[in-house]
């Protein structure tokens, strides 16, 4: 009898050695909602108010997208975490009043009092990730203490030091010219005004960004962020983790609230409360998801060039100013949809 040959079965396919499409990979990165939805404002404001078409407009833009995304870089790396930092909005203020106040009120060069403001935040976000780890509590009733403590030291300190609101010009002090030219100077570019935090932006997105992508360090945030318990028991370091991440938090306010004190020579010790708010939207917007563990250094930046474009777009069109938080919310809502929709194609996209 003949026998008849049967083709052998082809093995079953591994599903994790599968080459996804290129558009799959770029559905699965976190910042593409967001830029679909930047590239759509930027076209819908380019149409809609025709001073938004002139590169001056543009670099308004940036500088106003770069105040919000210095501090907002550093809220999505805590955010990826697992974590939040209510007080980083009235820390800015709190970095920028300690600078002025100790140069001011002793007499030194400002260079000393910008390094002790430095040492302040710097302690500011160490207690801030230290009592998070040692009380177990969740990091959002921590710096929730922390923003009403900051808030009120604010207002209560800086009208017993200088007996007003505000703080005293230091333009005329020791060290102010130079200070100046690292935090708030600005170059022309083919006549068009360029600040310089637009280019400190950038250093920080992309310095944060090797971190996440290239180094143990970007591992293990995610790690800790995602389930740091699992974490934990493979050996990474989730306290100092944790810690490290409050205290980048701070630094990047006191980064900007460097370049608020050398931009306008004074500080209103009322300054910055809500903005903490600003910088949790930009990075969530940008693709970083509350429950943690998910979310990109570029998103982030995308998403505070979102509210820099709504801010400054919506001035451009000449619309009523009234509007302006309806429209900011809104555009900001949409993004997020957006973000959220594209995210959810690319878990099921195979």
């Amino acid at each position: 009898m003949s026998q008849t040959l049967e083709a052998p079965a082809a093995p079953p396919r591994d599903e994790r050695i599968v080459q996804k499409s290129l558009l799959a990979r770029l559905l699965t990165r976190p910042e593409i909602g967001a830029l679909v939805a930047a590239i759509a404002i930027y076209i819908f404001f380019f149409i809609v108010a025709e001073p938004f078409r002139t590169p001056a407009a543009l670099s308004t833009v940036l500088y106003a997208s770069s105040v919000i995304g210095i501090p907002a870089t550093a809220v999505a790396l805590l955010m990826i975490g697992g974590e939040f930092d209510l007080s980083a909005g009235v820390a800015v203020t709190s970095g920028a009043l300690v600078a002025s106040l100790t140069s001011y009120q002793l007499h030194l060069n400002v260079w000393v009092g910008v390094l002790i403001s430095l040492v302040v935040l710097l302690a500011i976000g160490f207690i801030n990730g230290w009592l998070l780890i040692k009380t177990g509590l969740p990091s959002f009733l921590v710096t929730l203490g922390t923003f009403f403590m900051l808030t009120g030291l604010n207002l209560a300190v800086t009208k017993m030091v200088s007996g007003g609101v505000a703080t005293s010009n230091i333009s005329d002090m020791d060290g102010f010219n130079a200070a100046s030219a690292v935090f708030a100077s600005d170059f022309n570019v083919g006549g068009v005004s360029i600040r310089i935090t637009m280019l400190w932006w950038f250093l920080f997105v992309a310095a944060s960004t090797w971190v996440l992508l290239r180094t143990h360090l970007g591992n293990w945030i995610f790690a800790v962020g995602g389930a740091d318990a699992s974490a934990r028991a493979v050996g990474v370091p989730v306290a100092r983790v944790k810690i490290g991440l409050f205290m980048f938090v701070s630094f990047a306010a006191w980064f900007t609230g460097m370049h608020i004190l050398f931009q306008f020579n004074t500080v209103q010790s009322g300054e910055g409360v809500g903005n903490e708010f600003l910088y949790i939207i930009a990075a969530v917007v940008g693709g970083c998801l509350l429950t943690g563990g998910y979310g990109s250094a570029i998103g982030a930046a995308i998403g505070a060039f979102i509210f820099g474009m709504t801010t400054q777009g919506i001035v451009y069109a000449g619309w009523n100013p009234d509007w302006f938080k309806f429209f900011l919310g809104a555009m900001l809502l949409l993004a997020t949809v957006l973000n959220t929709f594209i995210r959810r194609r690319a878990e099921t996209k195979k």
